[in-house]
């Protein structure tokens, strides 16, 4: 028997690549009439085939050219799940194992030579597909183990089974936890209760629907060719340079919707002047990738972008004192918001490493006094401005299991007993030269990846003071983002500082950093304890409530204690957005909002801005 369940949560230029059909010269002057937003990523995309992304950057354009069966309400606070391609909420099970979906008819994808010059219509097999990629060993999705714990029945089996007869993966093969149950009804059936599935439904930048005919047509070349039924179709990629996306013209008849709550007078007035328009807005989104805060900053001030996603810190005292936007950039109408994001800035240790990883005691000791070695503090108000607060556990603000009333060692700085750990495991001076050595004898030395931008050169020399206060040698070894990325999933990095982003309310999304079965994947430090996996996986079977909060408590106790990372710190997010910017408002922890923004083409023009 199934009850029908409506779930409310609360919360650098590249080389160009030649695509076919797409300009690769510079954006054309535009229509003055072109609805147009301009801004910048301070990181490079990595791809736009979905099963390959876990950067938040790539994910962002994607979620706007595939589409889930689900997503979040634009201006809803708490956050709220609405259907997208889904034509209701779904049909649950009593025991929260059996979720069954139907798809609106008459949603197509977007053009494209793959699919022969003829519509394709959205189909429920779209969505079986997709998650079959992810299983798929030849697809090499780092998403893989994120879908295995989703518990999806026979999906594991059937990639065992492939890998084990060394054969392609047969798509076609029926499997009970992906069943088609028509054109336009899926039913997903996991072996365990999975209460929350329905937020790994609302992520479009993984799970977003692909034709399985695209796939095949491009092949290896999949990533650089995005086909999905979303708002936006690419027009021109030069990589890790310029992302440009433009109206999709077949994308379905879909009016401007959002319910803010009743005394969100913000809300209210952005929903009052935008509802009811047909979307998207926007005709084209630019991005451009511009690394460096400086001239990131400062083609915000000169009106060449639009909006700046995230003020950089060394410019948030000039921007926006107090919190509130400088009376200078007032007067031109510039508006700002300043939000704690549910995200953490991290170095990770790998496990695997024999230096810094391991799991006997004096390999623990090491990571645990790097860690009360480490200054956040001082990091916070010098790099970041202030525009953080200090991590206790990888459990994120706004996110179910966080507790701000919960504090651990991770935030501590305490050098003297740092300094006490490291001796009393062994890692001493034997030498007489100043820098401690391991408890073999053998030098200790650190190497940190790290990346060629102002920002990561500052959190480099406070790490380089804070290891040498304890007698700790630190290297540093510069590479692009996504090459560190690269080298980061094959293991080969000793650390490296990355952050992370929610992509859903779960605080136990957080938790897969942490997970055996997602080592080399979302867990980069290649942690792996049978104790840690055992709360985990009683986490993903338990409703919210007493009984889950107690183990999400425990699950913080056991990642501050055997200290794969170190946890910096929460940060804030101030975005500020000149006044032809309409609707914007950053959302918690998905990325979809481009299309649901417009800009004001005469406005821009009246500030003798570029049109």
């Amino acid at each position: 028997m199934r009850r029908r369940q409506t779930l409310a949560l609360g919360a650098g230029l590249g080389a160009s690549l030649a695509l076919p059909g797409l300009a690769q010269t510079p954006p054309p002057a535009a229509d003055p009439g072109l609805r147009i937003l301009r801004y910048a990523f301070p990181i490079a995309e990595s791809s736009f085939d979905p099963p390959q992304i876990t950067d938040v950057y790539s994910r962002t354009v994607i979620t706007h050219i595939f589409e889930g069966l689900y997503t979040y309400d634009h201006l809803a606070r708490p956050a709220r799940i609405v259907p997208l391609t889904a034509l209701g909420m779904p049909e649950v099970s009593a025991d929260f194992r059996t979720w069954t979906v139907s798809i609106q008819p008459g949603i197509f994808f977007a053009d494209d030579p793959a699919l022969g010059g003829r519509p394709r219509e959205l189909v429920a097999a779209d969505f079986a597909y997709v998650f079959k990629r992810c299983a798929d060993p030849a697809t090499k999705s780092p998403l893989w183990s994120n879908v295995d714990a989703l518990g999806f029945s026979g999906l594991a089996e059937a990639r065992r089974q492939t890998l084990e007869r060394k054969q392609p993966f047969d798509y076609d093969r029926p499997l009970e936890g992906l069943r088609v149950l028509d054109r336009h009804t899926v039913q997903f059936h996991t072996h365990e209760p999975r209460p929350r599935l329905i937020e790994a439904l609302a992520i479009s930048g993984q799970y977003g629907a692909v034709a399985r005919e695209v796939v095949d047509f491009y092949g290896n070349r999949i990533g650089e060719h995005p086909v999905g039924t979303g708002p936006f179709r690419l027009a021109q990629w030069r990589r890790s340079s310029l992302i440009v996306l433009e109206r999709n013209p077949a994308y379905r008849v879909r009016l401007w919707h959002s319910e803010p709550a009743p005394d969100d007078a913000e809300g209210q007035a952005i929903a009052a002047r935008l509802r009811g328009r047909r979307l998207p807005l926007l005709d084209r989104v630019e991005v451009s990738i511009i690394e460096e805060s400086q001239p990131r900053w400062l083609s915000f001030l000169n009106g060449q972008t639009d909006l700046i996603d995230r003020v950089p810190p060394e410019f948030i005292n000039a921007a926006m004192p107090g919190g509130a936007v400088a009376p200078n950039l007032a007067r031109q109408g510039i508006r700002g918001a300043r939000v704690l994001q549910p995200d953490v800035a991290m170095t990770y240790y790998n496990m695997e490493d024999p230096v810094v990883g391991g799991y006997a005691p004096h390999q623990v000791a090491l990571r645990r006094a790097m860690n009360l070695g480490v200054d956040v503090e001082r990091e916070i108000r010098l790099v970041r401005r202030g525009m953080a607060i200090p991590a206790q556990s990888p459990v994120l603000p706004h996110m179910s299991g966080y507790d701000p009333a919960f504090k651990s060692e991770n935030s501590e700085y305490n050098p003297a007993r740092a300094k006490a750990l490291l001796d009393l495991y062994g890692y001493i001076d034997r030498d007489g030269d100043g820098w401690r050595e391991r408890p073999d004898g053998s030098l200790l030395h650190l190497e940190y990846a790290t990346q060629p931008d102002q920002a990561s050169r500052q959190l480099n020399e406070l790490w380089q003071k804070n290891m040498a206060a304890l007698g700790i040698r630190i290297r540093f070894k510069t590479a692009k983002w996504p090459e560190n990325l690269k080298a980061a999933r094959a293991g080969s990095l000793q650390m490296w500082g990355v952050g992370s982003t929610a992509t859903s309310g779960d605080g136990q999304d957080m938790l897969r950093r942490y997970h055996g079965k997602q080592l080399g994947q979302q867990n980069l430090s290649r942690f792996a304890l049978p104790a840690f996996d055992a709360v985990y996986d009683q986490l993903a079977a338990l409703p919210d409530g007493l009984e889950r909060q107690a183990l999400f408590d425990q699950a913080k106790r056991l990642a501050v204690a055997w200290a794969p990372y170190k946890l910096h710190v929460h940060r804030y997010a101030a975005d500020m957005m000149h006044p032809w910017v309409v609707g914007y408002r950053r959302p918690p922890f998905w990325n979809e909002w481009w299309h649901m923004v417009d800009v004001d083409p005469a406005a821009r023009r009246r500030s003798g801005r570029p049109a």
